[in-house]
């Protein structure tokens, strides 16, 4: 009996303990350029953990830049918050999946420390360029791509790489046989003998004298209802219509960044004190606020010289009303000077490839993809459609009850980015999938609708802006109740106020209110006068 019950008792204390676990866990899946990868964290883990548990995991020492984004049921967009719990930022449930984004383009590529970094940012300025979001003329566009053919391949070899060879690659939304025929000869010609480091650090060079480098585009409409693309830079804030830009301010010249409801305002101040605004509408409030959100981080990342400096932004003028947030981390001019050290501390010593630890987990996938397509050459690459740097944006799915599958790659054997999931892997509509590093199907499982989690936060908006209104509000009435008093006590001598003091109703506050009040304020201040001498 006796080593029947201790049995029981430890089933029942496994069960409770199993369940402790399951409880107070969250599994996460995190997509990223080199693949995919699962954790599980507590549920009160913090954004910063789970960063430092990738960044550890890929080695990455200069992580400043990056960052990891989520999209929410509602396809809205956002960056997980480090200070802030994970579990109460996601409206879905778990398990959630991320990615790992490059979140502040590098001003110089040159100076980053680590190859891994640059290989990092050259994977997203190589997405950016196939998503259409880098846009460039025609001869520049053969460059960056005969960059991204030399590093994918190598050296041009007449016996591995017949006529067409560059077909198989699809460095851009839509181009022709001339580009294609261009990309070859630079390739044959130009770029012999560099290597795949040294062809991803010319690629990003080229990428980064180009006006949309870094842009990362928030629908929105102008005052006139005309579709514009906001973004911000290293270099500022800019406005795309159609195939070109419209507006570009330095970050010394934009003052303030505010967003009320779906409407997004830009202030700044541009040569001879002239000061303008920019007025654009979001589609959503939540995108508004996401868009306002971006360009404080943007502009005290790229703008302030120290993390000292940043302070905490209101997104309005009244401070009962509206949002407030803080930018937490370095900013730029501390992340290029340490960048800077490092590099003259190691001029003298022998170079060693920051990422050979590495290797195992982060390989170099040289894929091919098939299916060019077709289309006449022209100034821009993205020719004859219009721009639409949006197309990328769409939602990252989340998988729910996953079921294993067996392997199936991708139609042209690339791997397939989290945004191109629901728009090209042909996923049934109510299901999700996720992709490995070789670009084969890891799980498949269906999606449960989430509550209306929206109406809850705006309902909570709203009491919290009333019971503001209401405070203020009877701050003001004390405030203005005290003056009163002060006026009606004093020997001023003016007629309303005479008029108040024969009441009979300031009598009865003045004989049995006031003058107690007073008598006992003057006998504690003559209380703690004596107690102060004696001392």
């Amino acid at each position: 009996d006796h080593s029947i019950c201790h049995a029981l008792h430890y089933r029942f204390h496994s069960i409770c303990h199993a369940l402790h676990y399951r409880f107070h866990s969250i599994s996460y899946s995190l997509h990223c350029t080199a693949g995919l990868f699962s954790y599980v964290l507590q549920r009160d883990a913090k954004g910063q953990y789970l960063f430092d548990l990738i960044c550890h995991h890929l080695n990455l020492l200069e992580k400043d830049y990056f960052g990891i984004r989520y999209v929410d049921p509602d396809k809205q967009r956002h960056w997980l918050g480090f200070t802030k719990c994970i579990a109460k930022q996601m409206k879905s449930q778990p398990p959630f999946t991320m990615c790992l984004r490059v979140k502040f383009y590098p001003p110089d590529p040159a100076a980053l420390k680590e190859e891994i970094t640059r290989y990092l940012v050259f994977l997203q300025i190589k997405r950016d360029l196939y998503h259409g979001r880098l846009l460039c003329k025609t001869s520049d566009a053969a460059m960056l791509a005969a960059y991204i053919l030399q590093a994918e391949v190598g050296d041009y070899d007449p016996g591995k790489h017949p006529e067409g060879y560059s077909s198989k690659f699809q460095f851009f939304p839509k181009h022709s046989e001339k580009l294609e025929r261009r990309i070859s000869d630079i390739h044959k010609t130009e770029l012999i003998g560099q290597t795949p480091e040294e062809s991803e650090l010319n690629f990003l060079q080229k990428a980064q004298e180009l006006e949309t480098y870094g842009v990362d585009p928030h629908p929105c409409k102008d005052v006139s209802g005309n579709p514009a693309f906001l973004a911000f830079t290293p270099f500022g804030f800019t406005v795309l219509q159609g195939n070109r830009r419209v507006h570009f301010l330095n970050w010394d010249e934009v003052t303030k960044l505010k967003f009320e409801a779906k409407t997004f305002h830009i202030y700044a101040n541009q040569k001879e004190d002239k000061k303008i605004i920019l007025t654009y509408f979001a589609p959503t409030p939540e995108a508004c606020k996401h868009l306002w959100k971006c360009g404080v981080e943007n502009q005290a990342f790229y703008k302030l010289d120290k993390s000292s400096q940043v302070r905490t932004v209101s997104s309005s003028n009244l401070f009962f009303k509206g949002s407030r947030f803080r930018y937490s981390g370095r900013v730029a001019k501390e992340v290029m000077e340490q960048s800077l050290e490092s590099l003259r501390d190691s001029a003298h010593s022998t170079p060693v490839r920051s990422v050979s630890h590495g290797d195992s987990f982060m390989p170099r996938h040289r894929h091919h993809t098939t299916d060019a397509g077709e289309g006449g050459s022209s100034q821009r690459v993205i020719s004859d459609e219009a721009y639409c740097p949006s197309d990328s944006v769409l939602p990252t799915p989340t998988a729910e009850h996953s079921l294993e599958l067996a392997v199936a790659r991708h139609p042209n054997g690339a791997p397939c980015s989290i945004e191109e999931e629901e728009s090209e892997a042909g996923t049934p509509e109510g299901q999700v999938a996720e992709f490995g590093p070789d670009g084969g199907v890891l799980r498949l499982g269906r999606t449960r609708k989430s509550l209306p989690n929206n109406e809850v936060q705006e309902l909570h908006k709203f009491i919290l802006s009333v019971l503001r209104m209401f405070l203020v509000t009877m701050g003001l009435l004390f405030a203005l109740l005290s003056l009163l008093i002060m006026l009606t006590e004093s020997d001023l001598d003016i007629a309303f106020l005479r008029d108040i003091r024969k009441t009979p109703e300031f009598q009865q506050f003045h004989f049995e209110y006031f003058c107690p009040l007073r008598r006992w304020v003057a006998c504690k201040f003559r209380w703690m006068g004596g107690f102060l001498i004696d001392k």
